[in-house]
């Protein structure tokens, strides 16, 4: 039986926001590609290269190739905020797999074979219609909670003061965005199992939701 992957308190792997002295459980995750020819036995590589990686700017030392898709977006009479434009990078990183259109396997110098399957519109699959999906890449402050608040979808003083790493109700935001990993772990620090959609927090009675939304 495999190890659990422990990911140690340093400050590089602390730096791609990876989690510090507990157990990082992708190992067994639905991230876990180490039984997969094309990733070497390796658990990290297929997104992640400590050196001469793909991301020409460094970012989280990226190493899959980039999507190029153009999205449809997510727009709706209660949504308080104007459409959000083309998801940012940091949910695009998510996007490189999960639109469809490129393979799991095409990174550095590996010709991709392997997309994520696309069955009746529903799985890890979103293809580049995200009409359907939760918006992402929108700044989430006060205002918008008051907006929410008026219509009675927002929770009450949700929004603190707004920083960079603000955590709202146990949400992270980035850069007071709120992203893909606003509500997914990649790295699956609260070890989901498989199919549990990698979550920040268990969703038993939508739980993950309402710390969002007033229902």
């Amino acid at each position: 039986m495999r190890k659990k992957l422990l990911v140690t308190s340093i400050a590089f792997l602390g730096g791609l926001g990876m989690c510090s002295t507990a157990s990082a459980l992708i190992t067994d995750s639905a991230h876990d590609f180490t039984l997969s020819t094309w990733a070497e036995g390796q658990i990290c590589l297929p997104c992640h290269a400590p050196h001469n990686n793909q991301n020409t700017t460094g970012d989280l030392l990226w190493n899959h190739d980039p999507t190029l898709a153009v999205y449809a977006l997510y727009d709706s009479p209660t949504f308080d905020i104007a459409v959000p434009g083309q998801p940012a990078a940091l949910s695009k990183f998510c996007l490189s797999c999960h639109d469809g259109t490129i393979a799991l396997d095409s990174y550095t110098n590996h010709v991709g074979a392997t997309k994520i399957s696309l069955t009746a519109d529903v799985g890890p699959n979103l293809g580049t219609n995200l009409s359907n999906d939760h918006p992402v890449s929108f700044l989430y402050n006060g205002d918008l909670v008051t907006a929410d608040t008026t219509t009675g979808g927002g929770v009450v003083g949700l929004v603190t003061p707004a920083s960079t790493s603000e955590v709202v109700a146990g949400i992270p935001l980035f850069d007071g965005m709120m992203e893909c990993a606003s509500c997914h772990d990649v790295h699956n620090k609260k070890g989901t199992t498989k199919g549990d959609g990698l979550l920040n927090s268990v969703n038993t009675g939508s739980a993950l939701c309402l710390k969002c939304h007033i229902k």
